[in-house]
């Protein structure tokens, strides 16, 4: 059984391999660059994106690749360069405040401009509590125009997750999200090459390090399992089956 799922993860990690090495739209080559951990893909990324922005600022699909990429930078800088990963997040903000400002219905821009602001708050603890805020006022008003979007879904389980004490009413709500934000990834139609269709392997391994706190190494396994189907380049989720493969 275990060499049957080595198989299966090793083909997958071979054929993400070779579509990351034929190009693709700009979300995949975010993701990728983001779940290999390479940073030097995604500062070339912001660069061309950067690029493209200025000699059309009007394509706010451009603007949101764009701040995607910036977020995505900002989180691999979190631990290694705090001054970048703010710069970034700052960055990934004031991105998205054009298109927010013409289209204030769209859930995605605000989705995305509430983990910016989420983000940047462990950066800036003096703002924190005004950054919360506004993340928190961007992630309600994505719910309210698309109460079933994965994403938004995902970030309020994670934020209430974050906040809530370990046995509490709120905690076992927050994991009601997880679960629900998995599910409706797993229901969500394929997206085409401008539309957002991130988030997947991410909350599949949250729900695997959530059911690895409680205990639950089988869960957990399964959850880690399958954030690697979705993504078999994710080391964020590779070193997290090797804990539980270690244990």
């Amino acid at each position: 059984m275990q060499a049957a799922r080595i198989l299966l993860l090793s083909a997958l990690l071979l054929s993400s391999a070779a579509q990351a090495e034929l190009g693709g739209d700009f979300q995949a080559q975010i993701l990728y660059a983001y779940q290999t951990e390479d940073t030097n893909s995604l500062t070339n990324l912001i660069q061309d994106l950067g690029t493209q922005v200025k000699a059309d600022g009007s394509d706010m699909s451009l603007r949101y690749h764009l701040a995607h990429a910036q977020y995505r930078r900002g989180l691999l800088d979190g631990t290694r360069d705090a001054q970048q990963a703010e710069a970034s997040f700052s960055d990934c903000i004031d991105e998205l405040k054009p298109a927010l400002s013409q289209d204030v219905k769209s859930a995605e821009f605000l989705v995305l401009q509430s983990a910016c602001y989420d983000a940047l708050a462990e950066h800036r603890k003096l703002e924190s509590v005004v950054l919360r805020s506004r993340s928190r006022e961007r992630l309600k008003a994505a719910l309210t125009l698309a109460p079933r979007n994965p994403r938004a879904v995902f970030l309020s389980g994670m934020e209430a997750s974050r906040e809530a004490k370990r046995g509490s009413a709120e905690q076992q709500n927050a994991f009601a999200q997880l679960q629900l934000a998995a599910q409706l990834f797993d229901a969500a139609s394929a997206t085409s090459a401008d539309a957002p269709g991130w988030g997947h392997a991410e909350a599949y391994l949250a729900l695997g390090r959530e059911l690895q706190s409680r205990g639950d190494q089988l869960g957990a396994r399964n959850w880690i399992e399958k954030s690697l189907i979705a993504a078999p380049n994710y080391k964020a989720a590779q070193r997290q089956l090797a804990l539980l493969v270690r244990r």
